[in-house]
Parts: C-alpha cells; sequence; structure tokens
C-alpha cells in the first residue's frame, strides 16, 4: 500500500506490444521499472538472451516469484533487484519499459527532465510520460483500447 499501487501484470496483448516495440530498440541494456511477477521480464530475458535484462520491484513477493523464475530458468543475463528505481542508478539503461500509474510517470518524467537517467527509449504501457511526445503510440485491441507509448530521446 506504500507504494501507492499494488504490483499489477501487462496483459498478454501489452506485453506482445512491448516486446515487439523492444525490437526497434537495438542491442542495448533494458530496464523493467516496476517489474513485478516477472510477467514481461521473464519473456525478455528468455528472448533477448544477448542483452542485460534489469528488473526493479520493490513488493517482497513479486520480486521474490521472479528470482525464483530467474534462478529455475538459468536467466544469467537478467539482474533482479528489490529497490526503488527512483533511487538507483539507471545510467546504463538504454530501453526502459514500465507499467506505473500516473504519479509514478511524473515522478519517472522529473528523475528524466533532470539528466538523472538517458536512457535513448522509453516504452510506456498504458500511462504516457508527462511533458513528452512519444514516437509511436500502438493502440491494443483489448477491452479499454489501452495505448503502449515509444519514446525516443536524443541525447548530446
Amino acid at each position: 500500500m506504500w507504494l501507492g499501487i499494488s504490483p499489477m501484470p501487462s496483459s498478454q496483448k501489452a506485453r506482445q506490444a512491448v516486446i515487439g516495440l523492444i525490437e526497434k530498440t537495438g542491442d542495448g541494456p533494458v530496464f523493467d521499472l516496476g517489474s513485478g511477477w516477472g510477467n514481461l521480464i521473464i519473456p525478455l530475458a528468455r528472448k533477448y538472451p544477448e542483452r542485460k535484462i534489469v528488473g526493479y520491484e520493490l513488493s517482497l513477493i513479486p520480486w521474490s516469484v521472479s528470482l525464483i523464475l530467474k534462478h529455475t530458468l538459468k536467466l544469467n543475463n537478467l539482474q533482479l533487484y528489490r529497490k526503488n528505481f527512483l533511487k538507483a542508478d539507471l545510467s546504463d539503461a538504454s530501453v526502459c519499459v514500465c507499467y506505473l500509474y500516473p504519479k509514478g510517470m511524473q515522478r519517472l518524467a522529473e528523475k528524466i527532465s533532470a539528466g538523472e537517467m538517458a536512457p535513448q527509449f522509453l516504452i510506456s504501457n498504458n500511462f504516457a510520460l508527462p511533458d513528452h511526445q512519444p514516437a509511436e503510440t500502438l493502440q491494443l485491441t483489448d477491452f479499454y483500447r489501452s495505448p503502449v507509448y515509444l519514446y525516443r530521446f536524443v541525447h548530446p
């Protein structure tokens, strides 16, 4: 409760959309900001064994489930941290993926604007990044017609 929201798994359609968008992001490290139960990060680590995949999750039980899956599936390219991504060093992130909530997206936008992180890409399920224009928006064919946003950042 103190996180502001409980871990919410991405739908199958959203996971497919995010994984499809990651195809367009090169081969740099992928960071999942709020990796929850591992419903996205485990398939990412399996699909991209050559890429560094990093997950941040604060909730103990979902993080533990992801950790068990990581070890069971021998996903050596996957690193999982039980830590608040807003307090983590994300300077290595090439791609960030997230399914946050509006207040979380605002905090993420502030971290990007302050230069505390500089990903080349951000992919967000359902919630837009305030004060930023997406390069691409996919409209899912689910009940809610949920959007998935791809942001590209150009850094000097």
